[in-house]
Order: C-alpha cells, then sequence, then structure tokens
C-alpha cells in the first residue's frame, strides 16, 4: 500500500521555556513534534523524504525565521512553513505569505489557534506528498514498458512465465478470473514473440452471435450466406502469421467446438461454401475464467478440444494475492483517468488508503481501474480542488467508456454495444452528443492490430 507521510512538525524556538511547553502542548493533542533550538538545527532534519511541516519563530539568533522559511521554500516549494511573529513583524510576515508561507501566529498566541494551524498545515501536506506517491509510482509503471503493473512476487513470476512461452512461439491457455488482465498476458505473449508486429486478432467467444459464430470464426464464400454476395475472411484466418486470441473459450458454444478443434488439428480453415480448405499459421492464445475442466465435467466444454488446448497454462493471479502491486496499480490508473478525464485534482488518500488495504477486489484490475476513474471524477475521495462541473464529468466518463470499450473491440459498434449495454439508437445518439470520432476510433483499431 501507499505508505502514510511520517508527519512531524519541527518546532522551532530559541526560548527554552516557550518551546518545551508548547511541545508538550502539541503532544498532549497527538501531534508528532521535534524541538528545534536554532533555523540550523532545523534544516538539518528536512531532506527530500521530510512529510511534516514546520513551524519556527521569525526573531532568532543566527540564522533568523524569514532566512530559514527561504531555504525550505528552495528545498520544497510545497512545505508547510507557519511563522510566530511579535506584533512588531507582523508586517514581515504578511510578505511572507506572499512569498508562500502557510500562516503566520502573533505573540502571545493561544494554544488553540496554533493546534488548528498545525492541523490544516499536516493536512496540505498530507495531500502534497500523497499525490506526489501517486504520480511516482505511475511514471515507474510507465518507465516500465510492460502493461502488466506490479512487482510482487507473483507478477514476476508471471513475466518470467511469459517471456519463456512467448520465446517459444506455442499455444497457451491462460486462466484467471474475471478482471485479472489475461488479454494483457496475452497481447505480451504476443509481443514479446516472433510474431511481433503481424496480426494479433482478439475474438471474444462470449459475444459471439450463434447465427453468426460459424461466418464470424471460419469466414464464408461468395453467395454462400443469406443476405450477403461478397466473401467474408474468418477471424481464425485473418490472424494467419500472427496471434489469435480465442478470449473467454470456456463460453463458445458446444456447436462450435468441433469444427474449432478441427482447425486447431488440421492447421487450416474451411469457409462456408467454399470449394477447399485454406491453410492457416496460427499461434492459439485461449482464456478462461475457470479451469476448462470444470467445463469439461459440466459438459459445456469438449474434452478433445481442453486436451487440444492445454499445451502450456499461465494463471494469472487475481488482485487479492498480490496486494502488494494495489498501490501502484491505482497510482497508474489515477494517472490514465487524470489525462483521460483532465480532472487534476488533488485525491485525499487517507479514505482511499482504507479501501485498498481493506476491500478484496473480487472485479480485480478492472474494479480496482473503476474505482481510481470514480475518485478522480470525485465521486469518492476526492478534494474539490480542479473539479469541472458534475454534468462535465459525467459527460467526461461517458466519453471514456465508450471511446475504451471501442478500443477494446477493435472499433466494432455491434461488440461495444453489448458491453455497455446501451440500444444502437441511443449509442449513436451520445456518439454525436459527446462529439466521439467513430471513424478514427476504428482506423487507429485496425492499425493496433
Amino acid at each position: 500500500m501507499l505508505p502514510g507521510p511520517d508527519q512531524r512538525v519541527l518546532f522551532v524556538e530559541d526560548d527554552a521555556e516557550l518551546r518545551d511547553a508548547t511541545v508538550q502542548r502539541l503532544e498532549l493533542e497527538g501531534i508528532a513534534v521535534i524541538a528545534c533550538e536554532s533555523a540550523e538545527a532545523a534544516l538539518a532534519q528536512v531532506d527530500a523524504a521530510f512529510g511534516g511541516i514546520v513551524v519556527s519563530d521569525i526573531r532568532m539568533p543566527g540564522m533568523d525565521g524569514l532566512q530559514l522559511f527561504a531555504r525550505l521554500r528552495a528545498l520544497d516549494p510545497e512545505l508547510p512553513v507557519i511563522l510566530v511573529t511579535g506584533h512588531a513583524d507582523v508586517a514581515m510576515a504578511v510578505g511572507a505569505l506572499r512569498e508562500g508561507a502557510f500562516d503566520f501566529l502573533t505573540k502571545p498566541f493561544a494554544a488553540d489557534m496554533l493546534i488548528a494551524a498545525v492541523r490544516r498545515a499536516l493536512d496540505q501536506r498530507r495531500l502534497v506528498i500523497d499525490n506526489r506517491q501517486l504520480r511516482a509510482a505511475a511514471a515507474a509503471a510507465d518507465e516500465q514498458g510492460d502493461p502488466l503493473v506490479g512487482d510482487s512476487p507473483a507478477m514476476a513470476q508471471l513475466r518470467r512465465t511469459i517471456r519463456q512461452l512467448a520465446h517459444a512461439d506455442i499455444d497457451v491457455l491462460v486462466e484467471g478470473e474475471t478482471g485479472t488482465g489475461k488479454e494483457l498476458v496475452a497481447l505480451q505473449l504476443h509481443r514479446l514473440g516472433p510474431r511481433r508486429g503481424k496480426p494479433f486478432v482478439a475474438v471474444n467467444c462470449a459475444a459471439l452471435p450463434a447465427a453468426l459464430a460459424e461466418s464470424e470464426l471460419f469466414g464464408h464464400a461468395a453467395d454462400s450466406v443469406p443476405q450477403t454476395r461478397v466473401s467474408r475472411t474468418g477471424q481464425i484466418e485473418a490472424s494467419s502469421g500472427g496471434t489469435l486470441l480465442l478470449d473467454e473459450i470456456d463460453s463458445m458454444p458446444l456447436s462450435i467446438q468441433a469444427t474449432l478443434l478441427r482447425v486447431l488439428e488440421e492447421r487450416e480453415v474451411h469457409p462456408i461454401g467454399a470449394d477447399r480448405p485454406r491453410a492457416v499459421n496460427l499461434h492459439v492464445i485461449a482464456t478462461s475464467k475457470r479451469p476448462l475442466e470444470e467445463h469439461v465435467a459440466a459438459g459445456t466444454f469438449r474434452s478433445d478440444l481442453f486436451y487440444r488446448l492445454d499445451i502450456m497454462r499461465v494463471r494469472v493471479p487475481p488482485l487479492r494475492e498480490r496486494q502488494d502491486d494495489i498501490a501502484q496499480l491505482f497510482a497508474a490508473f489515477v494517472a490514465e483517468a487524470r489525462d483521460k478525464l483532465d480532472l487534476p485534482g488533488r485525491i485525499d488518500m487517507d479514505r482511499v488508503r482504507l479501501r485498498l488495504q481493506r476491500h478484496d477486489w473480487p472485479g480485480n484490475v478492472r474494479e480496482l481501474r473503476n474505482y481510481a476513474f470514480r475518485v478522480v471524477l470525485g465521486d469518492e475521495a476526492v478534494s474539490p480542488q480542479g473539479q469541472s462541473s458534475l454534468p462535465d464529468r459525467v459527460r467526461a466518463f461517458e466519453r471514456a467508456a465508450i471511446e475504451d470499450s471501442l478500443r477494446t473491440h477493435g472499433g466494432r459498434v455491434s461488440a461495444a454495444l453489448r458491453e455497455l449495454g446501451l440500444p444502437r439508437k441511443t449509442f449513436y445518439d451520445k456518439v454525436t452528443r459527446l462529439g466521439i470520432d467513430l471513424p478514427a476510433l476504428r482506423t487507429r483499431s485496425r492499425v493496433k492490430r
């Protein structure tokens, strides 16, 4: 998990009696304090990892409070500094406020006023540090150039397995709960193997309409299918030379499984109405939400097709088995959401951290990504700073959801409609209202393939 900042107060005061009394009062309020008798002693306590704040008197021998403030500003412009001054120095303190000081108090000050100012400063500092950690974690994930985010032992083993299998260029069965990132694993197997740069064709077996499944997978000759006179290249043939992803193959209709088995065994496809089969150079990756043996036992999956696919298996661990990766994943999704939604508001990590630690994420990475988007949209645990209106946020979210779905499904509107649960007319109304460039998305999707 993202660690909370080490929130200490550096209290700088050369008057020993006032210093001791103030430190005692702050500690009674549960605030961690480091007492410093000079500005030089305080500077020695501040480094790049310092997560606290500074409260300093202005009038001190040697380096005074204003000089200390200038030095601290140079180290970290976002470090809150509260200045304590006598009545004669109020003008100087106001000038420091213009330069970025957090607040100032005049002597003699009420302890409650100091405590309130300290708590406000600590809250601001926590937000700054938490958001820095989010940005750093997101940048680290981005630098890896790997869509599989996380450094847990489970993910390290998964990466090693992917590299080994990618170079072997053999068919692979990828198993894992919904939302764990099975398609990303398949994409990495393709990108790291000898077929990179060739087509990567993803078929969502759960979304195959029964009446059109054969035509979609195997293709058809001209004049062989009602209501069309043109021929069609099936998805399997389109993947020849590259990689064919059979996503959620556990949902494939039994009526198609026998034909698919012949294709995998013979490495040739026979389009509907064609005179002869066509040879295909296949590399097949199949994914399943549950172990295929369970589907075989239930009679919903052919045992011979299972044994044909069961050459090498990769298991993608659920999020509850890789708790150490949750913070890094969340940071990456927050960065993605801020970029897509153009909402750079700061996130209150206290509430977020509690959910990241306690929730078991049954929807896995997909659920965590959705949560990160909601946080950035302001629905949960986000400060009001930098937010747009609610209608604008809803509009941005709808646009991002539709564009993401179209990219996921290669620009195919019918597949996006099924995923989003929208009627066709409503979908096109939203595309027009939100200004979505549908032809451009389709073009980019084809290029990526």
